[in-house]
């Protein structure tokens, strides 16, 4: 084991001595406290020795300062694991950091104890989209932990998450439609935890077949058995022309069904699917899908949560606009070989 002495870590007052101010001044600067009159120039003088000796403010100061911490624990429902799951967390990870703050997902869901979570990392708001126990809110109201909706449904910014699945269903269906296609079919997952997702986007499509004077589409629960799938297609391929799939996933259990069923993609059956993840493009046929707004998801969702704690953006420019219900990111169809007009 080596003897040689551990380099000591940077402190404000090391900070202070090279920029020739105070303690105080190298807190106000660093901290960008609201209010002080302290000169640009020397506000460089301190970031300047501040980057020099490699020091950065204590998280756990500022805590203390504040009363809260500069993290956003997210309370994530118990839903299964996705690419696009992982690439809307990483995204919004991303939007926060532009707002000075941290995302601290924890998984569990409704059923999760989170109080003593919560209380131990005293976050700056807490993200969920279930109902916590009507003392466990009142106990984050009197800390001072804004309580926000991650995506949830309901009214106000808790519909943001659903309304763009639904407009997800409806690019399906309208795709579907414009191919020619008049009977058209929902496939979902086997997967009651879904229904946040599964339920905007099967009532998108149904909304697109009323406009069009189609009748409603039947709804398919797809089994994750292959044997199963097949018989699947083949009683979707008996009663419809295209499919609306829950998404690329449930839509890859199909294709593959279709395979062993003898069921032509998209001669006999056109699918869509949604999410477009890597390996939609890979499955023969390619897959038609719904490429989810997730960067424009994640920066309104981040911008919510900025809005609530009169947090601005890193440069000083303030708040990203909020997305509103007249201008929500559209999901993008992307074209691919499973669909065609019907023969």
């Amino acid at each position: 084991m080596s003897d040689r002495p551990v380099p000591s870590r940077p402190t404000s007052s090391d900070v202070a001595r090279l920029a020739g101010v105070s303690r105080a001044t190298v807190s106000y600067v660093l901290n960008d406290t609201q209010g002080q009159t302290i000169p640009e120039a020397t506000r460089e003088r301190v970031r300047a020795a501040a980057t020099e000796l490699g020091y950065r403010p204590s998280a756990a100061a500022r805590t203390l300062r504040r009363g809260t911490s500069d993290l956003v624990l997210a309370l994530m429902p118990d839903w299964p694991g996705s690419e696009t799951l992982t690439a809307s967390t990483d995204a919004l990870a991303r939007e926060l950091q532009r707002y000075g703050l941290t995302l601290l997902v924890h998984p569990g869901g409704a059923d999760l104890e989170t109080s003593s979570l919560w209380s131990a990392v005293t976050p700056a708001a807490v993200l969920a989209d279930h109902e916590l126990p009507a003392a466990e809110k009142a106990s984050l109201a009197d800390a001072g932990v804004a309580l926000l909706p991650m995506s949830g449904a309901g009214d106000g910014p808790r519909a943001y998450g659903a309304e763009v699945q639904r407009l997800s269903g409806r690019a399906q269906a309208e795709h579907l439609v414009a191919l020619g296609h008049v009977a058209i079919a929902v496939a979902t997952p086997d997967d009651d935890r879904l229904a946040f997702f599964s339920e905007p986007r099967r009532t998108g499509a149904a909304e697109v077949c009323a406009e069009q004077g189609l009748e409603a589409p039947m709804t398919v629960a797809v089994p994750t058995s292959r044997v199963d799938a097949a018989a699947t297609v083949t009683r979707l391929a008996a009663v419809a022309t295209g499919v609306c799939a829950y998404n690329d996933e449930v839509a890859a259990m199909l294709i593959a069904g279709a395979a062993d069923a003898g069921v032509a993609i998209p001669a006999d059956l056109s699918i869509v699917g949604v999410d477009d993840v890597r390996v939609s493009a890979l499955l023969v046929p390619g897959l038609t899908t719904v490429r989810q707004p997730v960067d424009a998801s994640a920066r309104s969702a981040a911008a919510r949560v900025a809005a609530a704690l009169g947090r601005t953006l890193g440069d000083g420019t303030g708040v990203d606009p909020l997305v509103s219900g007249s201008a929500l990111p559209v999901p993008e169809l992307v074209t691919r070989g499973s669909t065609a007009p019907p023969r």
